[in-house]
């Protein structure tokens, strides 16, 4: 049975990488074996390193603050990758705008809380809310060098009700991104 490795990337809480874990690691699905073979974050405070901690997954620090430009975070960031020999890198909640450097050498997929190509970047959550559209939704793409510009992988939506709150609308946000992002791997990394 093959055995299918992935590295996660994430900068905050981790409740993706959490649900990854849960929903893949150590688990036979469609005659692959998943692992998360490491995780990496670039902010040494975040929650997720106790998710980490709890399930044993091998785990590194790489904070972008300490490098003088992003090609040379990449460059550190994609040697890091590489040492855990992933079929596949996972960006779950990882807060950087990533360079060539990283685009043109790593197989990675992103989570996007928006309907891409709708509101690229930081806030999506709030933006897509505040909006007039009448929808709100997530995509899971290849990372590019454009930001939030790789080929979509997969994209659901949901109708924005008239008493929507944020917190709603985040929660709803919140229960496609736990669903689709284990889905999408499957997809890319089933035989």
């Amino acid at each position: 049975m093959p055995l299918k490795k992935i590295v996660v990337l994430f900068s905050g809480k981790g409740t993706n990488l959490k649900n990854i874990i849960k929903k893949l690691h150590k688990k036979e699905i469609g005659g692959c074996l998943y692992e998360i073979s490491g995780a990496i974050c670039n902010k040494k405070e975040a929650q997720g390193i106790d998710i980490c901690k709890n399930y044993h997954i091998p785990f590194g620090i790489i904070e972008h603050k300490n490098f003088n430009s992003r090609e040379e975070f990449d460059r550190k960031l994609v040697q890091s990758i590489n040492f855990y020999k992933p079929d596949l890198t996972v960006l779950a909640g990882f807060m950087r705008i990533l360079t060539p450097i990283f685009t043109d050498n790593i197989k990675a997929i992103n989570l996007h809380p928006s309907l891409l190509p709708l509101f690229k970047g930081a806030n999506a959550i709030e933006k897509s809310f505040y909006s007039d559209m009448k929808i709100g939704g997530v995509s899971v793409h290849y990372v590019s060098s454009e930001l939030d510009g790789g080929k979509l992988i997969l994209q659901e939506c949901f109708k924005k009700e008239e008493d929507e709150t944020l917190d709603s609308f985040t929660k709803k946000i919140k229960e496609i991104e736990y669903r689709l992002l284990p889905n999408a791997i499957i997809k890319i990394l089933g035989v």
